[in-house]
């Protein structure tokens, strides 16, 4: 049932007389403090805020003086109580309040500063479940959304970055605060609280292998607002989640324009696909345009596999994504930087080779710290006309499938290596998805059709191209070995694949008619392999 509201006026400036500051978070929490101080403001704290406050030599009240109640339960009863959250969320215009602030000695808080528990980051270091239950805040929650709600008399800081508007408005109004930032205030509090909320909740239901939970709510915290979306005439911005996953979201960006919508979602993909690749196997690296590889290569040095990820499809990689298993070194970056190159990532780069990309201003070069873990769960998420499409991150990795051989010729080493490559890459391959691969090197990509057949064609097409742009009389293909992301549901794909020149497959197997492709493999003398997997990417 829904409250009726009174309909009392709700004033623009409301002075600031008392404020209430309990924080975990204390960056820039003494110079805020001070400033409250100076202008008169009394102080009422909690806690490890009550002693940095007095440590600085400011007076503070402790919240228990304003209670009447001692902190009990180790804190984790401490503002919960009538004159806390009566001096919070009384409407100071309203008689009835007053009269009941009167008779139960309530006195109002005009401001509060809180921010909550850190749990986001407390889980992503690996605490216990004991340890995680323990950072879910109760009391700085309920004191936010009381604040916010009430934010016609309230002003609420939930932000240290807030900190100097909050000050330079009180300044400004002879100590008092505006309703237009009062009300930009509340609503950040709530997204706060909501993403504090959705974190808890995801990582509660993770813990008890919940995958379906009734509610999903999904939080993040602004990184960076952009010009436009993935078209100029759309808005955009970037927010990071409590994951702590190596990526863009983790990354320095250590030279270069902003990043655009299309560069972040293009990069992600860059830096997924080529951290399946183990440095402390291989040197690998991925060119991605539009979210799809346009070459990926092992090799001995990031240079010897730049040069031939790029012989995959050079035309396509101009304006492309760069992305590498292994710190850039100096050899990689003279060679990266030869061709129009968006954006670089990598885990780390040596002084040598940032100053090397330092000669082309526009371009954007990333430092992760790390790779991603492709076997780490997770959560991905997709909006729809009215809802969100949950699902686990598709964290199968080839190396882990029970690989079986399905024709009467088994693979050769080198092509059971290549396989695993394709089958490697396909997975980050638009669908319908085909790879071909040789000697560690993609040798065609067919990414996005309708049809497997036109990828297939179309992969085969690019090779040819890539052939004649290197002044080679014979496509790539000619020996080359097939991936497919999901299974050839007719044996004319497979055939597409031979004209092509390929010698053996890799692919999930699970079609009804697995046993008249598997005929047709036998009879072009194909090795064939089913992985039991597939890897759809829509």
């Amino acid at each position: 049932m829904a409250v009726a509201s009174k309909r009392i006026p709700v004033p623009d400036l409301v002075p600031v007389k008392r404020a209430l500051l309990s924080v975990s978070d204390k960056t820039g929490l003494v110079a805020f403090a001070a400033a409250l101080a100076a202008r008169g403001v009394a102080l009422i704290s909690t806690g490890g805020t009550r002693a940095a406050l007095a440590e600085a030599g400011l007076e503070v009240t402790d919240i228990s003086d304003v209670t009447g109640f001692p902190e009990i339960m180790d804190g984790r009863v401490k503002t919960l109580h009538p004159n806390v959250h009566g001096g919070l969320l009384a409407i100071r215009d309203d008689a009835d309040h007053r009269a009941a602030m009167e008779t139960h000695g309530i006195e109002g808080i005009d401001l509060v500063c809180v921010n909550l528990y850190p749990f986001e980051e407390t889980v992503a270091g690996g605490a216990d479940y004991a340890t995680g239950i323990e950072n879910i805040d109760i009391g700085g929650p309920a004191m936010t959304r009381a604040a916010a709600k009430n934010h016609a008399y309230v002003t609420m800081v939930s932000d240290p970055a807030d900190y100097d508007a909050v000050i330079a408005a009180l300044g400004e109004n002879d100590g008092q605060v505006p309703l237009s930032l009062r009300k930009q205030l509340a609503q950040k509090a709530f997204a706060r609280t909501a993403a504090y909320d959705a974190a808890v909740s995801n990582w509660f239901a993770g813990e008890i292998g919940e995958t379906a939970p009734a509610h999903r709510a999904i939080g993040g915290t602004l990184a960076e607002v952009m010009r436009y979306g993935e078209n100029p005439h759309q808005q955009a911005a970037f927010y990071k989640t409590g994951e702590h996953r190596f990526g863009v979201a983790t990354a320095r960006q250590i030279q270069g324009k902003a990043l655009s919508y299309n560069n972040i979602n293009d990069t992600d993909a860059a830096f997924e696909l080529v951290s399946e690749f183990d440095p402390a196997r291989t040197r690998a690296v991925a060119i991605i345009k539009h979210a799809n590889p346009c070459g990926v290569a092992e090799g001995e040095t990031l240079k010897a596999a730049y040069e031939k990820a790029l012989a995959c499809d050079p035309v396509s990689a101009f304006g492309g994504i760069v992305a590498l298993n292994a710190p850039l070194d100096a050899e990689a970056a003279e060679e990266i930087v030869k061709i129009f190159t968006e954006v670089i990532i990598a885990p780390d780069a040596s002084q040598d080779a940032i100053d090397i990309v330092a000669r082309k201003k526009n371009l954007r070069l990333l430092l992760t710290g790390g790779l991603a873990d492709p076997r780490a769960p997770g959560l991905a998420v997709k909006t729809v006309a009215g809802g969100l499409l949950v699902q686990g991150r598709d964290s199968g990795v080839v190396d882990d499938l029970d690989l079986k051989v399905v024709t009467k010729r088994a693979p050769s080493a080198q092509e059971l290596a290549d396989l695993k490559f394709a089958f490697r890459v396909a997975k980050h391959v638009k669908s319908n998805a085909i790879v071909y691969v040789k000697d560690g090197t993609t040798v065609g990509v067919g990414a996005g059709q309708m049809s497997r057949v036109d990828s297939a064609r179309i992969a085969a097409r690019k090779a040819e191209d890539a052939a004649e742009a290197a002044g080679a009389t014979t496509p790539l293909t000619r020996g080359s070995v097939v991936a497919s992301d999901a299974f050839f549901p007719f044996a004319d794909g497979l055939m597409a694949a031979v004209e092509a020149g390929a010698t053996a497959v890799i692919q999930p197997g699970g079609s009804m008619r697995d046993d008249e492709v598997i005929k047709a493999a036998d009879e072009a003398g194909l090795a064939m392999v089913f992985t039991g997997m597939r890897h759809f990417r829509h």
